[in-house]
Parts: structure tokens; sequence; C-alpha cells
């Protein structure tokens, strides 16, 4: 199987193991999704073509990312949980919203190489497109999705401690201290 189809696959599984359910929001639902952007930009992006019609593909399929990963973050609720903590709320559309755009990905993948390589290859020539590009484009067009749906949520978690007292933001953002039994005052 093509490495392309085992990252979608393995960005879908994350991002659904991770995110459908509710879920306490604290640090690690931001940085972990990071840090899988970084690893996966690192080993797929390392060259990316650059042609105009290259910079087109990839800037078109790269604004589509973003504006999956704002459907994706829309359908991802903020709330606070009884302990008033922050939880996310991620149901069937979320899911559905991923599952599409992967399943798009692979769909395309796979026509190109086997249904339709040679309208693929006569557009490609004819807009000056690097096969390359389309590796790119979808690669920056799943990472986009991510990072887009993680400052959603991000956003919607600054808006719910918006008017919350300073020294309660922590635990209005999912970010408790460790060890609560230090801070406790003795009366």
């Amino acid at each position: 199987m093509p490495a392309i189809y085992l990252l979608s696959l393995g960005i879908l599984a994350f991002v659904l193991k991770t995110g459908l359910g509710t879920r306490e929001l604290n640090r690690r639902r931001f940085t972990l999704p990071l840090a899988v952007v970084a690893v996966v930009g690192a080993l797929y992006l390392r060259s990316i073509p650059t042609s105009a019609g290259d910079i087109k593909l990839i800037t078109v399929i790269g604004a589509a990312g973003v504006l999956l990963g704002l459907a994706a973050g829309a359908l991802m609720k903020v709330r606070p949980a009884e302990d008033g903590s922050l939880v996310t709320v991620a149901g069937t559309a979320y899911a559905a919203i991923w599952i599409a755009a992967i399943a798009s990905r692979l769909l395309f993948a796979y026509g190109a190489s086997h249904w339709f390589a040679p309208e693929i290859a006569s557009f490609s020539r004819a807009a000056g497109i690097d096969s390359a590009a389309y590796t790119a484009a979808f690669v920056i067009m799943a990472l986009a999705m991510v990072l887009t749906r993680v400052a959603v949520t991000a956003f919607r978690a600054a808006r719910m401690t918006t008017g919350i007292p300073r020294h309660e933001h922590r635990a209005a953002a999912g970010l408790r201290h460790r060890h609560t039994h230090l801070h406790s005052h003795a009366h």
C-alpha cells in the first residue's frame, strides 16, 4: 500500500480516536495534534514543487483543507464539565466530515493512478503541474484541516474562559494544577 494511503488512514484514525465523544480539553489536546502536524510535515513536505501551476493547485487544495477544518471545528463543541473544566464533544457529523475528506483524497489518489490517469496527466501538462504537487497539496490539505480545527477549538475555549477571574483560567481551560493539595489554604 503506498505511503499516502497509510498516511491518510493514520491521520483519520488519529483524529477519530482523539476527537470523538466527550473529551477533557487540556494542553495535550492542543500539543499532540500540533506535534503530529510537525512530524508529518517534516516527513512528507521535504520538497514542494514551486511552478505557478503547482502553487495554484497547492493553494486551492490547502484552502479546501482550511474550509473543512472550519467545518470540523464548528461540529466540535466546547462546553464546561461538571467540575468546571472544559470538554469537547464531537459526534457522527464530525466523524463524517473527516471520513468524507480522507475518503475523497484516497479515491482521487487511486483514481489518478487507475481510473483517469491519462486525463490527470493531460490536465497536469496543460496547467503546468508536477505530479509531486498532488501529494504535497493533499498532505497540506490534511494538515491545514487539523491545524484549523485546533485553532477553532482554541478560540472557542478562550471565549469560554472570557470573564472568568484570572486565577480560575487554568481550571476553566481544563488545565488544572497537578498538585491541588499544595495550593489549598488552611482556614
